[in-house]
């Protein structure tokens, strides 16, 4: 094992405050422990690591936490990243599972192991000529999501990963995505009882990546995209419609736990939910919509046409709040970015507003509460994918949100 100093050197462990129904809570960032008990489930030649990244922490204040963990060799040792997912929980159960092994993602292991992976799209999709799979990590967000890469030969396939209970809204999620003016990926296959669903790769280049480069795709050819998708009949029966309220709390909950103890926010936080506070409970869905609209969920085709890669939270919603969560990103990676990257997405960021106003003739003080909400909610992302400076990340975030309410 290693000593408790060199293990301190792994990763710089972010502070959170106490949660007292979690006294194991400190455990999840103290790299001594995380490092024992990683190096419990590997082979004994792995030798020590070069670093441990936390990648998620996902925190349901007073009933559970989870830290997800990359642990990286150096390049001359030739070892495949390890991830690691460490839990507890209010029951007072404290453990760490080894990747691919998730509780709520029965599907995720074998879908992620070669040797299964083949045997699955063999029976589920087509019979492959390819005596073995290679499987890439695309995303993993330990208890809730997967997405895998399934390269067989010339086969390439998105395998998405969700809770067994999560794969029928998830299918039907799909199929309102076909209906919108997006390219959407052609579904090869599922698996249902393990949540796992085949997407035929779409070859593009990312959206996000394109616009902090300053290749932004014109913006009248998105709203036209996303308006088809608006114009699509509301399923109010048959799907439930986007909880603006409870997505708002969550993070307003989360941002009065994190922060009791630092007196500067609290103005701020105060300021803010005196101004959405009313807005969010007079809101309520008006058609159908994609709710967590934004750059990284598209990629351009080398015809200009957008494709739409993720789409799992099209429900009743609110056309308006789509254009402010795409804002809110925009803004986010305009004030969080490189330089040169954060230009361009503040160049963006006004474009598209200024096209949104322009097409749907909006109001421009509404668009601006719905963006503030939105960007309220993307301050998560300081507590959600945690370094040393999480503080003064999320305080400068909701600055921007006091900022656009102002």
């Amino acid at each position: 094992m290693i000593a408790a100093p060199a293990a301190d050197r792994l990763f710089e462990a972010p502070e959170f405050p106490a949660d007292p129904n979690l006294p194991d809570l400190p455990q999840l960032f103290d790299p001594e422990w995380v490092w024992h008990n990683c190096q419990a489930q590997l082979p004994a030649d792995y030798g020590d690591p070069q670093r441990i990244r936390i990648h998620h922490f996902i925190h349901n204040i007073g009933n559970s936490a989870t830290v997800s963990f990359e642990v990286k060799w150096s390049d001359d040792l030739y070892l495949p990243p390890e991830y690691f997912v460490a839990t507890t929980r209010r029951d007072g159960s404290l453990y760490l599972d080894r990747y691919p092994y998730d509780q709520r993602l029965p599907g995720l292991a074998p879908a992620a192991r070669p040797e299964s992976a083949l045997r699955l799209v063999s029976e589920r999709v087509l019979t492959v000529p390819a005596r073995r799979a290679r499987v890439q990590l695309v995303r993993y967000r330990p208890t809730y999501r997967a997405v895998l890469r399934h390269i067989m030969g010339r086969v390439r396939l998105y395998a998405r990963v969700v809770r067994p209970a999560d794969f029928a809204p998830f299918l039907a999620a799909y199929e309102r995505s076909r209906r919108s003016g997006f390219v959407v990926p052609e579904l090869a296959g599922h698996w249902a009882e393990g949540g796992v669903m085949w997407l035929a790769e779409v070859k593009g280049r990312n959206l996000r990546e394109l616009i902090r480069k300053g290749k932004a795709p014109n913006p009248e050819r998105l709203l036209a995209r996303v308006e088809d998708l608006w114009r699509g009949p509301v399923e109010r029966e048959q799907v439930r419609a986007f909880n603006l309220s409870s997505a708002y709390r969550r993070a307003l909950r989360s941002f009065r736990h994190n922060l009791r103890d630092f007196d500067d926010a609290a103005p701020t936080l105060n300021f803010i939910e005196a101004s959405l506070g009313p807005f969010v409970e007079s809101w309520s869905p008006s058609t159908m919509a994609h709710n967590d609209f934004y750059d990284d969920q598209m990629l351009r085709l080398r015809d200009g046409s957008i494709a739409l890669v993720d789409f799992e939270d099209i429900a009743p919603g609110d056309p308006m709040l789509d254009i402010g969560n795409f804002l809110a990103h925009l803004r986010w990676s305009g004030e969080f970015s490189r330089r040169s990257r954060a230009e361009n997405s503040r160049l963006y960021t006004g474009i598209l507003r200024d096209a949104a106003l322009e097409r749907f003739g909006w109001d421009s003080r509404s668009l601006a509460f719905r963006e503030a909400v939105c960007l309220f909610r993307v301050c998560t992302n300081a507590i959600r994918h945690p370094r040393a400076d999480w503080k003064d990340k999320l305080s400068a975030g909701l600055a921007l949100v006091a900022e656009r309410l102002g």
